[in-house]
């Protein structure tokens, strides 16, 4: 991402040492469970996930939730196992039936945050805190701003008064008690007394570096790692935390198992080395593939075409500029005012400072000295903000006091700049800079096209076994099967600015929205009018250039449901043949890209669906119900008709998985060289990955002609195939039933 701010070099923390962890999966299969789809759900996959060549499931968050939630990260109580799923005896149970079939279980914890909820009596433990304050048993959990003795609740939003009721305060659905001594109602606009998860205000932060907060928010989970029944941890949102350093350790020596964490790392920037974790949750690893199946070609036509069509200026970074400056003007005010008020500085030149600053945290101890690339971090962030500042602003003044000044207010910076991050990066501009949006993903750069082979196999060569691997989450803006038919547009340029001209000048609706509009249109197809409008107006509120989700627009909303219904009913024919004639070479990346992820250091992750082809957008749209009933026919073999692109995706998954399953996750990584269309690489002397890239180039220039590839000493089986090679063997060979080809020695 090119921010206003700081290079990549100067990002960059130094990459883990490689040394030996716990015991890591050999990969994991993502379960989203809802209160339709819980442990006996799970239970009765077992069978088909064995024989797909699954390790271990990997569960999204199983403490009680919000009841009606389809995600679990609005936890309500760490006490107990969600009802809803079936509580700890149908996890007991799902454990039982899961290791009967060689299959572990990997939880994903929530160290961060518990929900508000609505009635606020639904989480017990802030329920306490807003009837005794900080005498309450829970009084040390949440991270509350206590200066004037009552903590802020936005919740009003209308000229109706809460209305006393007993030993309660009832305004709608939402219930405080009696008397409002520790808590004060005001407009839900405004910031809260607490810190929140980004600009969520139905989310307050704990304070999880207090042992005794820790002991509690942990016990249930820790106790099904003793008794084991989980084998692995992946942490959400450690940047949220005041010392994730120290959560991570502490983590590690209570657990002792595999744990990663969902660290964002933008550019060259490394996660840092004094974490104690085996690695990320792999959007490092997504982006980098992704550019593998982008032609650096394409950029200025793309870039031109979407510049002309949206008005929207080339500068990437001046978008990201103005984005994290206005979520700060729109969500941040009180997080601003809180921490300025801890370093007594100016305010206009610590803003400008959280708008320079490229990554989601410096990694600054207070009572440390500085490390020297975070102290450089933060400096050249100085050194821009000064540049938007009137002459004079102590901007040298405001980095020091965030590198050395009070602990908290070293602490609250560190917090700040994620979700300043977050929420203008990844939440705003990448809604409104797009000029090939399956670059936009978290952590990615989307005014970065493509990259190198001999680049991508030097990231390689540094991954660690133990960090995950991804293509696909239910936090990514896209599927991995719509980027893979996005990727395509970077080698036709010329062919899609016709196509969407042609479909511009038959449907139009807002300039900034239009262009994003038909690349997911056409990339997700087809799709229901419903699932299009919804993903459309979630990114319009995002993008927060006509509506957001703070300032609704009935006529607005209206307009884009016409748009959404025209444009399918006017131009889905033509989207619809576009999608067709891009087919295999969106297929050839599409499997590409998997074969790759999946035969790469580290544990691969599948999102549950996606060993077949998955055309989804952003959540929820992500979080739709899986066909498992016919995943499993597929794999037995015993459905006729699927498409190839289908049968082609499972059989890459099936066979990489079994294959990992009998291979030294510590094989080296040991690039190969293939030529500009094709990316291999071996896995020590046992396993050899070859995928094809840029497709539509390959096919100009007449295919592969005499190229070869020299494999390492032996006789291979290609696996997908069933052909046996050795030596020097033509790629038109190699590749002639399959754009991959992946072979175990003999």
């Amino acid at each position: 991402m090119s921010d206003p701010t700081v290079s990549s070099a100067t990002a960059s923390a130094a990459p883990a040492p490689a040394v030996a962890g716990p015991a890591a999966p050999r990969s994991t299969y993502r379960i989203q469970l809802t209160p339709d789809f819980g442990f006996a759900d799970v239970a009765a996959l077992a069978p088909y996930l064995r024989d797909l060549g699954v390790d271990h499931v990997y569960l999204s968050p199983i403490l009680q939730a919000d009841p009606p939630s389809r995600h679990g990260y609005d936890v309500t109580d760490h006490s107990r196992i969600r009802e809803e799923f079936g509580g700890i005896d149908g996890l007991r149970a799902m454990a039982a039936t899961l290791a009967g079939h060689g299959i572990g279980i990997v939880v994903d914890i929530v160290p961060n945050h518990m929900t508000v909820p609505v009635p606020e009596s639904g989480n017990p433990a802030l329920w306490s805190v807003l009837r005794e304050g900080r005498a309450s048993p829970y009084g040390r959990w949440f991270d509350i701003d206590w200066s004037d003795g009552r903590v802020a609740m936005p919740v009003l939003g209308d000229d109706v008064e809460p209305v006393p009721d007993g030993d309660v305060l009832r305004y709608h659905d939402h219930v405080f008690p009696l008397p409002d001594t520790h808590y004060r109602l005001v407009d839900w606009r405004q910031g809260p007394g607490y810190r929140r998860f980004f600009d969520v205000s139905s989310l307050i932060g704990l304070r999880v570096e207090d042992p005794e907060v820790f002991e509690a928010t942990h016990e249930v989970i820790l106790g099904l790692v003793r008794e084991g029944l989980v084998q692995g941890l992946r942490v959400d949102h450690p940047d949220g935390l005041a010392d994730p350093r120290g959560y991570l350790a502490r983590l590690r020596r209570e657990s002792g198992v595999w744990t990663v964490a969902e660290k964002i790392l933008v550019g060259e920037e490394r996660l840092p080395a004094d974490w104690d974790c085996d690695g990320t949750t792999g959007y490092d690893v997504l982006n980098r593939i992704t550019g593998l199946f982008v032609d650096p070609a394409g950029a200025e036509p793309l870039t031109e075409l979407f510049t002309a069509r949206t008005g929207v200026p080339r500068d990437y970074a001046e978008v990201i500029r103005r984005s994290k400056r206005h979520v700060i003007d729109l969500f941040f005010r009180a997080e601003v005012d809180r921490l300025n008020a801890l370093l007594g500085a100016d305010r206009e030149t610590l803003v400008e400072l959280l708008v320079a600053m490229p990554v989601y945290r410096a990694y600054v101890v207070p009572g440390e000295p500085v490390p020297a690339a975070s102290a450089a971090i933060v400096e050249e962030a100085g050194k821009i903000a000064a540049a938007h500042l009137p002459e004079g602003a102590p901007v040298e003044e405001v980095v020091e006091k965030v590198l050395n000044g009070p602990p908290e207010a070293v602490v609250r910076f560190q917090q700040l700049c994620g979700p300043v991050m977050a929420k203008g990066v990844e939440d705003t501009a990448l809604y409104r800079w797009y000029p090939l949006s399956c670059l936009n993903e978290v952590g990615g750069e989307p005014d970065r096209f493509g990259g190198t082979v001999a680049a991508f196999h030097d990231f390689c060569r540094e991954l660690q076994p133990g960090t995950m691997t991804t293509l696909s989450t239910h936090d990514t803006k896209r599927s991995e099967d719509v980027r893979a038919r996005l990727a395509v547009l970077s080698e036709i340029p010329e062919e899609w600015a016709a196509a969407v001209a042609d479909w511009s000048d038959r449907v139009s609706f807002d300039p900034s929205l239009d262009h994003l509009a038909w690349q997911n249109l056409m990339a997700a197809w087809p799709i229901s009018e419903e699932r299009f409008f919804e993903y459309l107006f979630k990114a319009a509120r995002e993008a927060k250039t006509a509506i957001s989700w703070a300032t609704p627009d009935p006529a607005y909303e209206e307009g884009l449901r016409d748009f959404v219904h025209r444009a399918i009913e006017e131009c889905g024919e033509s989207v619809a043949r576009f999608a067709a004639r891009i087919e295999p070479y969106a297929r050839s990346n599409s499997l590409g890209q998997k074969l790759v992820q999946l035969m790469l250091p580290g544990v691969p992750d599948v999102y549950w669906g996606n060993e077949i082809t998955d055309f989804s957008l952003v959540d929820p749209d992500n979080r739709r119900p899986v066909d498992f009933a016919l995943r499993r026919r597929m794999l037995a073999g015993e459905v006729e008709g699927a498409s190839d692109w289908d049968a082609a995706k499972l059989a890459v998954t099936r066979e990489a998985l079994n294959l990992r399953r009998r291979l030294d996750p510590a094989l080296p990584y040991v690039p190969m060289e293939a030529g500009e269309h094709a990316v291999a690489f071996a896995r020590g002397d046992r396993a050899v990955a070859v995928v094809t890239r840029l497709p539509v180039g390959l096919e100009r220039r007449g295919g592969w002609g005499d190229e070869m590839l020299a494999l390492p000493p032996g006789s291979w089986h290609d696996l997908l195939s069933g052909v046996r090679h050795t030596g020097r063997i033509s790629l038109g060979h190699l590749l002639a039933t399959r754009p991959v080809a992946l072979l175990e020695r003999e």
